[in-house]
């Protein structure tokens, strides 16, 4: 056999039992199992290896299911139709779109008020037709919406926050603030929040029949909370609700801390068609009271007719110095013959 023979011989002898190149396997299984990745970028180049050598690793030991044989015609259409680009950059951001928590930061919760029941309950409602107490309760609002949206009488203090008040428990105090706000709903031109600020002793929701909720206090206590994630709409469109929330020993100095400031001063100016009516503690019993009149453009104190005594009215007024809009409301008179128990409201 001559030199050349011996030579062509042995490099056939060497390619007959070379072993297959070791990078197939790594390329294959990207292609088999991430289909995506393949649609996306091309395989790296093995220097050592034939191209046709990547097709020679056996297909089974790689062979991808029905759903990854699904995930692969998608994402070759995919290709098709768009740029190429790594698949985690369309994977990723997708899932936060969808899937919101319920309860999230700016979720809306509504409650309906039974309007039958607090018609029942003497109270100001649309459907209630042409009452006096509708009549009273439109005398009192007027001047009161007339100052509203007016120039602000003191600095930081403006006029579209009325805070209704009284010296003492039991005057009406809840009963009035309920009916100011539910009468300033029936306005085409405004809207109303109503704010349980009687910490101590909340009581807007037990009268309309709802069951306690977070509200003013849990705002002040976890700056992590927002307006939207305690305030509560209801079937009056133009009527929220932002109830007292959790009681707490440190009531008065939260209200008068700059959280609050910031916080009356946000629903004062979100939305320019809006009336707060604040149901607040009574001045002679707490301090809280006096601490929310720093913050409040006008002040509504209701006295008690027969009752209230002329002492009590002239130190809760002494306690409201200061304020430059304070109004009265006369509240529970007896002065129709031959009613026994009715109301009449006197706005001075």
């Amino acid at each position: 056999m001559s030199i050349i023979e011996k030579a062509a011989s042995r490099i056939d002898h060497t390619r007959n039992t070379a072993p297959a190149p070791a990078p197939v396997e790594t390329d294959e299984q990207v292609v088999a199992l991430n289909p995506h990745a393949a649609a996306a970028q091309p395989a790296p180049s093995a220097p050592l290896a034939p191209a046709p050598a990547i097709h020679a690793v056996p297909l089974e030991t790689f062979a991808p299911s029905p759903a990854e044989s699904a995930a692969a015609a998608v994402a070759a259409g995919a290709a098709d139709a768009a740029p190429v680009r790594h698949p985690s950059i369309h994977a990723a951001p997708a899932q936060p779109r969808t899937a919101r928590a319920p309860g999230g930061k700016h979720s809306a919760r509504k409650v309906d008020l039974d309007l039958a029941r607090m018609r029942d309950a003497g109270m100001v409602t649309a459907a209630s037709g042409r009452t006096s107490l509708l009549e009273d309760f439109r005398v009192i609002k007027r001047p009161l919406l007339k100052r509203a949206f007016g120039e602000a009488s003191m600095p930081g203090r403006p006029n579209n926050l009325i805070m209704v008040t009284s010296s003492l428990p039991g005057e009406g105090k809840t009963y009035c603030a309920i009916n100011l706000a539910m009468s300033i709903a029936m306005e085409l031109d405004h809207t109303v929040l109503l704010v349980d600020a009687d910490v101590a002793r909340p009581s807007v929701l037990r009268t309309l029949g709802l069951p306690a909720q977070r509200g003013l206090m849990d705002i002040l206590i976890d700056d992590k909370l927002d307006l939207s994630d305690v305030m509560l709409r209801t079937n009056v469109d133009t009527l929220s609700i932002l109830p007292a929330g959790t009681s707490t020993p440190r009531a008065t100095e939260l209200l008068a801390s700059s959280t609050m400031t910031n916080l009356v001063t946000e629903i004062a100016n979100r939305y320019p068609d809006r009336v707060v009516i604040f149901d607040s503690p009574p001045l002679l019993l707490t301090s809280e009271s006096r601490v929310l009149a720093s913050h409040m453009g006008q002040i509504v104190m209701v006295v008690e007719a027969q009752a209230t005594t002329q002492h009590a009215v002239k130190e809760s007024l002494r306690q409201l110095e200061g304020c430059s809009n304070v109004n009265l409301i006369y509240n529970k008179a007896r002065d129709i013959p031959g009613i026994e128990e009715t109301y009449d409201y006197h706005y001075g």
